[in-house]
């Protein structure tokens, strides 16, 4: 098995390689965003260990960006950050698993392990609705042909609603599904859905008063 370790900080990078080679893993290192990216993109791993706050180009970006090139390698997240909307961030750009600095290295290899015995992923169908085109595992959206930016929440949340294009979408059940029952007040859908509108046109997402809301088809 391959490992990609992107860390700046070389003496844990270079102590995760040791420890990971002994368990049986083939390891390369990085220690900057922008070669973590070269080396996942043109060389086949089977799992990355990547760091958020490095240079160049940080473990968030370089997550996002490896998925929009449609790189499906899974990606466990190091980081020192262990706040509850810092671990939301990190699985929401489309990294697999999470891990707070410091850590155990017996979990570290476990947690390893147990994203390579996961099923390969399965590309999911690219969405239509209208003129918006999403693609979930590139985690673009083009209006009209035209590429439009969007956060990860925002992503999520407008995709919930083009799977569901045929009904109303409550604010709960998108408050539940989208932020996984995380304990946001369901107003926090509305702001989003305003987030939508400002990108995409007020007519993107039509409020149905009282039911909740719809991406018409």
């Amino acid at each position: 098995m391959r490992v990609l370790v992107v860390d700046d900080e070389r003496g844990l990078a270079r102590a995760l390689q040791r420890g990971l080679t002994a368990e049986g893993f083939a390891v390369d290192l990085a220690h900057d965003g922008e070669r973590g990216l070269e080396m996942a993109t043109d060389h086949e791993y089977d799992a990355i260990v990547l760091d958020i706050m490095l240079p160049r180009r940080n473990g968030y970006d370089v997550v996002t960006e490896l998925r929009a090139r449609a790189v499906t390698t899974p990606v466990l997240m190091l980081s020192a950050k262990d706040g509850e909307y810092d671990v939301a961030d990190g699985l929401d750009v489309g990294a697999d698993d999470y891990l707070t600095k410091p850590f155990s290295f017996v979990v570290l290899v476990a947690r390893l392990r147990a994203l390579l015995r996961r099923p390969a992923r399965v590309t999911a169908p690219v969405l239509e609705v209208r003129d918006l085109v999403l693609d979930p595992a590139a985690r673009t959206l083009t209006r009209a042909g035209v590429a439009v930016a969007l956060t990860g929440r925002e992503l999520a949340l407008l995709e919930y609603l083009m799977r569901h294009a045929d009904r109303v979408v409550g604010k709960v059940e998108l408050r539940d599904h989208v932020w996984d029952g995380t304990g946001e007040d369901v107003n926090v859908v509305e702001v989003y859905v305003g987030y939508l509108r400002r990108k995409l046109g007020r007519d993107a997402v039509a409020t149905v008063r009282g039911a909740g809301y719809r991406v018409a088809g």
